[in-house]
């Protein structure tokens, strides 16, 4: 049952390795926030298959938001209200913000031939290719192309700038181009602002008020401004959560790392620690630093008083 009014919204990737290993002691904050009886949304780019042993193992018996921004997944009976728009994919209700597959495998050979751009889908590899390709055994590999909506692919021998060509274009065309590191994700409309509203709604449905929504991320950048501006799907949790908690891989040391003023618009500014000492201020409750032995407690101490 939904009892509290915060809900929170989790870039999983970067605190769950691909064999499922729990990075930088993120079990804790899962505990903590069951302990608040706050619902933790997971934002990933894995898939439904990758996240069921996860999700056993670490209690998770909430919605997530899968391939990176594709879709909302929903347990089964976890809302009495339905939104209007809605697949089932095995044991759940989605909710789907990208056109379902074949459209993205199907965009990404007609991409990549009108281009002369070689760009090989982890789909087309032989099983034993997949496992080396993924430094996974052949059953754990396997889930990863076990994929409803989102196309992984890598580029074979592609040039810097043919690989802006080919960004530039997917854009042309309307596709969701993302970096996720080893491999890179294309679909036809994933967007993680749009799947935090679609799922927002159905809380504030739920709960017959607004359910206050909070991002936590992680970035390198220990400047919050210029973290938002320079990593899209960050920009996308913080244009839709009323909160954003940022846990940086670097400490601030000065103000001299932020942008200039004019560079952004008031709020990245105001986030950024530039301007008045109310908006640094606001700046130091929002960003932490991932490696402090204390972080969790001071994530959760900062959404429990909801400044």
């Amino acid at each position: 049952m939904i009892r509290r009014t915060q809900t929170i919204y989790v870039t999983l990737d970067p605190f769950l390795s691909l064999r499922g290993t729990v990075l930088h002691h993120f079990d804790q904050f899962l505990a903590g926030l069951e302990e608040a009886e706050f619902p933790c949304i997971w934002m990933t780019s894995l898939t439904r298959a990758q996240l069921d042993e996860p999700r056993r193992r670490l209690g998770h018996n909430g919605p997530f938001i899968g391939e990176s921004g594709c879709g909302v997944y929903l347990p089964e009976d976890y809302f009495h209200l339905k939104s209007g728009n809605t697949i089932r994919l095995g044991r759940f209700t989605c909710i789907p913000i990208a056109k379902p597959q074949p459209a993205a495998a199907e965009a990404l050979e007609e991409l990549s031939s009108d281009l002369g751009i070689s760009a090989v889908s982890l789909r087309s590899l032989s099983p034993r290719e997949l496992s080396q390709n993924t430094g996974l055994p052949p059953s754990e590999a396997e889930q990863i192309r076990m994929r409803d909506f989102d196309e992984l692919f890598f580029f074979a021998g592609a040039s810097e700038s043919n690989i802006a060509k080919f960004t530039d274009e997917a854009a042309l065309r309307g596709l969701s181009l993302q970096n996720l590191g080893a491999f890179w994700s294309l679909s036809c409309g994933a967007d993680f602002a749009k799947c935090i509203r679609e799922l927002g709604g159905l809380y504030d449905r739920a709960l017959r008020a607004h359910a206050f929504r909070v991002g936590v991320a992680t970035s390198p950048l220990a400047d919050t401004a210029l973290a938002i501006r320079s990593d899209p799907r960050l920009k996308s949790v913080a244009a839709s959560c009323d909160r954003t908690l940022l846990l940086t891989e670097r400490q601030r040391t000065s103000d001299s790392e932020s942008p200039p003023k004019g560079d952004g618009d008031q709020s990245n500014a105001a986030m950024a620690g530039v301007g008045p000492p109310s908006a640094r201020a606001h700046d130091e409750q929002n960003s932490f630093y991932l490696h402090s032995p204390d972080v969790w407690e001071e994530v959760l101490a900062a959404i429990l008083s909801r400044k």
